[in-house]
């Protein structure tokens, strides 16, 4: 038996700002950070199935299917639910990996939450979470799917609401691990832990910016070229920058002008991600 396919989208994500305030003792950075949603990203292609087992297209080079996070959120809602169906995910990929993006973070949520709702597993929002949680530590704001203020490691969600401008949002052609901004010595680690309501009155930053600039000339030379056309930054720790406007106009004029060594798109911020306008719908 195979049921019909549906289209789920799995929206970017930008870090308003980034604010690292303290180190673990194993290791990990606690941090604020604003997290607003793109109505721009990829999209999961579902075809559920009774075979029980979870299949993907196409295949990404360097990456095994049991490494992919798309498979781990399945295979995590089968044996948490007790499912016996299967699935074939084919996705159609845009967001660059590396990026800051959360594309692979956002891939996993829409697999949680698709799935919860294609197989009726009914788990609620906040067991998707804690699953999402153990795929990584940007997946739950993906599973909760509102703008959100982020504490911990990024586990403590608040939402929030973030005014929803355009963004033009540009890569240079380099790809950028986390660990290797978290692990360097001279990250910044002991920013001041603040209110919301300050942090949302302030300049946003993020504290990786500087590492990233100084560790990657290309992601230094793009913010610098940006920074001409609209106040501009890092997102997360990747190697995409964004440019914020108060209309879309401004936006793909800017796009337009893009020099060709750096690829971009133009998007709009959203409070509510299209993985949940989309769940709503098929709800109804």
């Amino acid at each position: 038996m195979t049921l019909p396919t549906s289209n789920w989208p799995s929206p970017a994500k930008l870090n308003l700002f980034l604010y690292i305030t303290g180190q673990r003792e194993n290791g990990y950075h606690d941090l604020q950070t604003l997290f607003q949603f793109l109505d721009f990203g990829d999209t999961l292609q579902i075809t559920p199935n009774d075979s029980g087992k979870i299949t993907l297209s196409p295949d990404i080079d360097g990456v095994t299917v049991e490494e992919n996070l798309i498979y781990r959120a399945a295979i995590a809602l089968q044996s948490a639910s007790g499912s016996t169906l299967g699935a074939h995910i084919h996705v159609e990929k845009i967001l660059p990996m590396g990026g800051g993006l959360g594309g692979g973070s956002s891939n996993a949520a829409t697999t949680l939450v698709a799935l919860n709702h294609l197989w009726n597993t009914e788990l609620s929002t906040d067991e998707l979470t804690q699953l999402g949680l153990a795929l990584g530590a940007d997946v739950p704001v993906f599973v909760r799917g509102v703008t959100a203020f982020a504490e911990g490691v990024g586990e403590v969600l608040t939402p929030a609401y973030a005014e929803e401008k355009w963004y033009l949002v540009a890569k240079p052609d380099v790809s950028i691990a986390t660990a290797k901004i978290f692990s360097h010595p001279n990250l910044t680690r002991n920013t001041p832990k603040r209110a919301l309501n300050a942090l949302l009155a302030g300049n946003y930053e993020n504290d990786c910016e500087k590492i990233v600039r100084e560790l990657f000339p290309k992601v230094d030379k793009a913010i610098s070229w940006l920074l001409e056309y609209a106040p501009s930054r890092l997102t997360g720790t990747g190697a995409c920058i964004f440019a914020e406007f108060e209309n879309e106009d401004d936006a793909r004029l800017t796009l337009n002008n893009l020099p060709d060594w750096l690829t971009g798109f133009v998007a709009r911020g959203v409070n509510t991600s299209p993985l949940l306008t989309t769940l709503k719908a098929q709800k109804q």
